[in-house]
């Protein structure tokens, strides 16, 4: 039996995919890419947007146009909502028991009833899940964390998937050292992973010091997003005392104005985000700092947007990941008043986007002529491809084998591409 695999979502996402395509390949099933006939399809669904719900939608119609006898399992946040826009596919199962899958496509080929899973999620336990292949062969992601408490006004996340929980520490190292023997660096990831293991009481830092003692192989252990609020001394003192902790934190803004921040219901001001970030700086000089943005919030006017944007250039980042704002069924900014026009959200996006080509730039190019470690990840054309610890992509003039670290002298920034020599 062959199937294939769509990935629509975030990095908790795309591990749960490897690690269910992993589940099936043990069962015998075999992976073809998604632009081909299966006998199964699996759409790892995401609900963050009106535009990644459309999207999930698209590609189950996509592969029912294309083949109609094709099993479609629709799984994760978007099929949790169950709103009744997926009703064509034969399995739904949102955000839990996807381990189940091999199961459930089973029993679908035996019994040619249509399967829907969707639990209520407030006492789901953490479900462990392990994957063996990932996009890069350098980095693995391990997810040791689920479900969100804090309920930002604009997000859908804590209903679709559910009440903070975390993997068990004893199995999250165990799991860290496994993977470590075949990939290099690790990126701990989790829907809000700075909150990890408050129910066994211990904390992120502490579960990073256990992985780094126990997993001898690895090279780069990297941090996919923390909250601002999470973000201790402990953590940063252990950052700061070793150079097997990737410097780059990504850490989520979303407004730079107060006025946005209290409205969008996240618990810091821009003052005290900035201070946060200025004092990891002095603790780490030259450490990227990257950030998630909103536009077009309810009630974002011309004046707060340009506060934002001010704001942004204060702060220095390294890059941005922007969104523009999607209203999502039973959150509270969907009821807001005074919504923006999607073409102002649009040309604000889009000015954030070309500011944060210009603040990439500003932070690459002081880093010419420095020598830093990459590992490899990919051959292409004469240069192998890969990524500084503060997540600088570089090209080198070399065929490397792929997953080492290698010491390299950053020589250009050019065309926003920086360059590199082998030393």
């Amino acid at each position: 039996m062959r199937f294939s695999i769509c990935n629509l979502g975030c990095k908790v996402n795309a591990y749960e995919a490897e690690s269910v395509a992993s589940l099936l390949e043990k069962k015998g099933w075999q992976r073809v890419p998604f632009d081909e006939e299966a006998d199964a399809a699996l759409i790892f669904t995401c609900a963050v947007t009106n535009t990644a719900a459309a999207k999930s939608r698209k590609m189950m119609h996509r592969i029912k146009n294309s083949w109609p006898d094709c099993i479609t399992a629709m799984v994760g946040c978007y099929a949790q909502i169950d709103d009744g826009m997926l009703e064509e596919a034969e399995i739904i199962v949102g955000s839990s028991h996807k381990k189940s899958l091999p199961l459930y496509l089973e029993e679908y080929l035996e019994t040619r009833e249509k399967i829907r899973i969707l639990d209520d999620l407030k006492e789901t336990p953490f479900e462990f899940l392990s994957a063996d292949g990932f996009d890069s062969r350098a980095r693995a992601y391990l997810k040791i964390q689920d479900g969100c408490n804090q309920f930002c006004a604009y997000c859908v996340i804590p209903y679709v998937r559910g009440r903070e929980r975390s993997m068990a520490p004893e199995a999250a190292v165990k799991e860290a050292v496994r993977i470590s023997k075949d990939y290099k660096e690790i990126v701990l990831t989790g829907i809000h992973t700075g909150r990890y293991g408050r129910e066994y009481n211990v904390t992120l830092a502490e579960l990073m010091e256990r992985i780094l003692d126990q997993a001898e192989d690895l090279k780069r252990l990297r941090i996919s997003s923390i909250e601002v609020t999470e973000l201790d001394d402990h953590l940063i003192s252990l950052m700061k005392g070793t150079d097997r902790i990737a410097r780059h934190l990504h850490i989520p803004l979303q407004a730079g104005s107060d006025e946005i921040l209290k409205s969008m219901g996240r618990p810091y001001t821009t003052d005290e985000y900035y201070e946060k970030i200025e004092w990891i700086r002095e603790q780490m000089p030259g450490i990227s700092i990257s950030c998630d943005l909103i536009t077009g919030f309810p009630g974002e006017t011309d004046v707060l947007f340009e506060e934002t944007m001010a704001f942004l250039k204060k702060c220095r980042f390294s890059f941005l990941h922007v969104f523009p704002y999607s209203p999502r069924a039973n959150t509270r900014a969907a009821a807001m008043k005074n919504q923006i026009d999607p073409r102002i959200k649009k040309e604000r996006t889009a000015r954030a986007m070309a500011l944060s080509n210009e603040l990439a730039d500003e932070y690459r190019k002081q880093w010419t002529g420095r020598e830093t470690v990459v590992i490899s990840e990919e051959i292409k054309d004469g240069y192998t491809t890969g990524y500084t610890s503060e997540y600088i992509p570089v090209l080198i003039k070399a065929e490397l084998p792929h997953g080492e670290a290698f010491r390299v002298r950053l020589t250009e920034y050019k065309d926003r591409q920086m360059y590199g020599e082998l030393l």
